[in-house]
């Protein structure tokens, strides 16, 4: 007789192999001037916490952006600040401005380890779940849940190099949810969030979004041109208030904050355009057009700022 497996009881299988990546090293442990990506998103927390908004991607005195500076969209930001905030709660050594720079602690590596996990389980797991339940005979995806709920890659990068790419995708998958469920604003909203998480969501959106499904849901078959005109005004309408309420803080300060960030995000001459450790703008150029083979980074450059 089958064992009937519960979601939920997969679900926590799954958790416990990445608690079990958890306890492994990491790259970059004891290895100064950097220390890996733990010493990034921990640097983050640090900044973030410490400095006003206007220098969060701002090289100072107190931010030099060689050192792991933020290269991600505000809400990476703002989830760094609200993780550190926690950190700083319970250890101040955690996160303290300068002093930290190069910390490595057990204690500390758990509440990483642990941020990682809560993050992947309210975005990405939860979403998954969801998903799998909506299926009609769900039980016979299961093991797709299995899959993918425990996917290697994605538990090496988040588990093993305290990643939050969970945030992001679980954000896409929201968004994927509720297109199935035929509402299209909160789609929009979902993925202009999972957009201003991580720069890689570009990739889903060239073909997913702003290529094919939302654009074709404004034209349904029989509808009429002013019901059309209303679902292109809803999901306009839903993706521009989204990215503007997540920008509002650095618009409302400086003008010059706007273009410092977006540089930051898209054009990081600085770091060499197609740095391994961030998708961006040229990365995703790069798929359509082979850039490296026109061009060089400083002609790029050149035409670029001028």
């Amino acid at each position: 007789m089958e064992v009937p497996y519960k979601l939920e009881v997969i679900a926590l299988t799954t958790i416990i192999i990445k608690l079990g990546v958890s306890v492994f090293p990491y790259s970059g442990k004891n290895q100064p001037p950097k220390f890996g990506d733990y010493e990034a998103q921990r640097h983050w927390m640090e900044i973030t916490v410490n400095l006003p908004i206007q220098d969060w991607y701002r090289n100072t005195t107190d931010n030099d952006l060689l050192y792991w500076g933020l290269d991600y969209p505000p809400l990476t930001a703002y989830q760094s600040y609200l993780t550190g905030s926690v950190a700083k709660k319970i250890n101040q050594d955690y996160v303290k401005l300068h002093v930290s720079q190069g910390f490595e602690n057990f204690d500390h590596q758990y509440f990483m380890r642990m941020s990682v996990l809560v993050s992947d389980c309210i975005f990405f797991v939860s979403a998954l779940y969801f998903y799998i339940r909506s299926l009609k005979m769900s039980n016979k995806y299961k093991w797709v849940f299995f899959a993918l709920s425990s996917h290697s890659g994605l538990t090496l990068i988040d588990y093993g190099h305290f990643q939050y790419n969970c945030v992001s995708l679980g954000l896409t998958l929201w968004a994927i949810i509720f297109v199935s469920q035929g509402k299209n604003v909160l789609a929009a909203i979902a993925f202009s969030a999972a957009l201003n998480f991580k720069q890689m969501e570009l990739y889903h959106a060239i073909l997913l979004f702003a290529g094919f499904y939302l654009l074709a849901s404004c034209q349904p078959k029989g509808s009429s041109l002013p019901s059309q005109l209303k679902n292109l005004v809803q999901i306009g309408a839903a993706t521009v208030a989204t990215f503007a309420i997540i920008w509002y803080p650095f618009l409302q300060i400086h003008d010059w904050l706007l273009q410092q960030v977006i540089v930051r995000l898209f054009i990081p001459f600085q770091r060499g355009i197609f740095e391994d450790y961030v998708a961006n703008f040229w990365c995703t150029l790069n798929v359509v057009i082979k850039i490296k083979r026109l061009l060089n980074p400083t002609s790029i450059a050149s035409g670029t700022i001028t």
